[in-house]
């Protein structure tokens, strides 16, 4: 039986008078793609900066592999194995597809400031180890041949996977995508789907995923939050979600 790595319980964030999310409740466990959708203003992204650190929520619970995460700030939440891309492409534009990966790593180089200025021999290993990496990621995503361009001169497609790579370099046990499939064309969604199949597949990575593609959402999906106003609807399959009544009316039948 799959281990629950993320839970989250009684979550409330308000925004002054606003009650922005209210008492949503799910986990994610440790080999699945959990995906949260709802109409917009149904309060997934605020749910998401609570988990991921970017909001301290007002009241609840957040439990990473067993430990409480909510109110850490975001770098300490990505110490606990949890990253997470953005609706819009977050990366160093002006530095290289190759660098965006080095600079992704440099927590995760175990040598010091004085290491490094003496250039010593565990640091030139520490560097690398990280461009091996950084290479190997840069193939697996098939951009290797883009390694020195700079990543804003990338095409939109290849920015996303990019920044997928960025974050999956810094091995994490939980992958948070913000609505990675907005501005891909129909191929680059199937490729998307195609990609996040094998990331859980390949590297044992559970998916925390917003989209609001419902052909990827129910592809690629194995449970599904549907919340609005805040609130969560309901939680299951995505075969259940579908066809639920509620969901029906508060989501899929706005299409």
């Amino acid at each position: 039986m799959s281990e629950v790595l993320l839970e989250v319980s009684g979550l409330t964030m308000r925004f002054g008078g606003l009650l922005a999310v209210d008492h949503v409740e799910f986990n994610v466990k440790s080999d699945e793609v959990f995906a949260i959708i709802g109409p917009n203003g149904a309060g997934k992204t605020t749910v998401f900066n609570c988990v991921g650190g970017f909001y301290k929520p007002t009241t609840g619970n957040i439990v990473m592999d067993g430990k409480p995460i909510q109110g850490l700030p975001s770098h300490k939440v990505a110490q606990h194995g949890l990253v997470r891309t953005f609706q819009n492409v977050r990366l160093f534009k002006s530095l290289t597809v190759l660098e965006n990966l080095l600079v992704a790593q440099h927590t995760h180089i175990e040598t010091g400031l004085v290491q490094g200025l003496l250039k010593t021999p565990s640091f030139r290993r520490s560097e690398l180890e990280a461009q091996k990496r950084a290479a190997e990621w840069l193939d697996f995503m098939g951009i290797r041949e883009y390694a020195n361009r700079e990543a804003g001169n990338l095409a939109y497609g290849h920015q996303r996977r990019l920044e997928i790579a960025r974050c999956m370099i810094t091995q994490p046990r939980l992958l948070m995508l913000d609505e990675p499939a907005a501005g891909l064309n129909p191929q680059e969604k199937r490729d998307l789907q195609q990609l996040i199949d094998l990331l859980r597949k390949e590297f044992g990575v559970a998916v925390l995923l917003i989209e609001h593609d419902m052909s990827l959402v129910m592809g690629v999906s194995d449970r599904i939050l549907v919340m609005e106003h805040g609130k969560p609807i309901t939680t299951g399959l995505p075969e259940d979600v579908r066809t639920d009544p509620r969901v029906i009316k508060a989501y899929l039948g706005e299409e």
